[in-house]
């Protein structure tokens, strides 16, 4: 096992903290305070109080470092090379409804002087079940003490595919159904489970074979790449051009599935 580096220490540390009384309002979760966000997007009071506790423990460990946030957006900070990219809760609709699938994902961007960026650590934690993802760059993936690693299957009739559907008030329904037809009648199964951070995570842990989603969030994505590409995956846009840190469209997956399921939905 690789030893975590002091920045990883102080990301795992934010999670942990962040995931205790997160942990107390899954367990009451019929008494949340839920106000709408927007059709079918929801806020909850523990959305807001995680990504305050995230804030204030990374801001506190790295003063200057910009912070990207779901529910504050950017927050600039002096240091210009450094943001955090954070989601409090990935999988709010789950947390609501008591299902234990979902996490606090944390990325770290670090920009080069070209004006290039890339995701250089990244943590996803499920609270319920206790299962820390790690990653740093160069340095593989983890999940809690354990290295982890991509699936090997390279036949997609054997493989188990991840993906998201949109909600009320999202566009792209029509494509969800296409992209569905034209992977769904050549692989072993497909999976919906509503955690786009554990979706990747679970493709670098081998538990899936492969995850595809359009119309995501910087925040849904940044740790996940890492993770993926760490574990020895391809992580691209679903299309030949395009940054998959955007995550407007993006498919993960062991390099000869990540070709064959492409060219499936490049012709959805």
């Amino acid at each position: 096992m690789a030893l975590a580096s002091a920045l990883l220490q102080v990301m795992m540390d934010a999670v942990r903290k962040t995931g205790r009384p997160m942990l107390r309002d899954f367990g009451e979760v019929s008494q949340l305070q839920v106000s709408r966000k927007g059709p079918g997007d929801f806020v909850t009071a523990a959305d807001i109080k995680a990504e305050q506790t995230l804030f204030e423990l990374l801001n506190k460990a790295r003063p200057g470092y910009s912070f990207l946030g779901e529910e504050r957006g950017m927050v600039e900070g002096t240091d210009k090379t450094h943001t955090w990219i954070v989601d409090p809760i990935d999988g709010t609709t789950n947390f609501m409804h008591a299902m234990p699938h979902f996490a606090i994902t944390v990325g770290l961007e670090r920009k080069a002087p070209d004006g290039s960026s890339e995701i250089v650590a990244g943590v996803t934690y499920n609270p319920v079940m206790n299962e820390l993802f790690w990653a740093e760059k160069g340095k593989g993936c983890y999940l809690n003490d354990s290295r982890i690693r991509v699936a090997g299957r390279k036949d997609l009739s054997e493989s188990l595919i991840a993906t998201g559907l949109p909600f009320i008030g999202k566009t792209g329904h029509g494509q969800a159904i296409k992209d569905i037809h034209a992977v769904g009648q050549r692989v072993a199964g497909i999976r919906r489970l509503g955690s786009a951070a554990l979706d990747f995570a679970w493709v670098a842990a081998g538990r899936y074979d492969a995850y595809w989603e359009r119309n995501l969030n910087p925040w849904d994505v940044a740790a996940g790449i890492l993770f993926v590409t760490e574990a020895g995956g391809q992580v691209t846009t679903i299309d030949r051009d395009g940054d998959p840190k955007n995550g407007k469209q993006i498919l993960a997956a062991n390099p000869e599935l990540h070709t064959q399921l492409r060219k499936l939905l490049q012709a959805a």
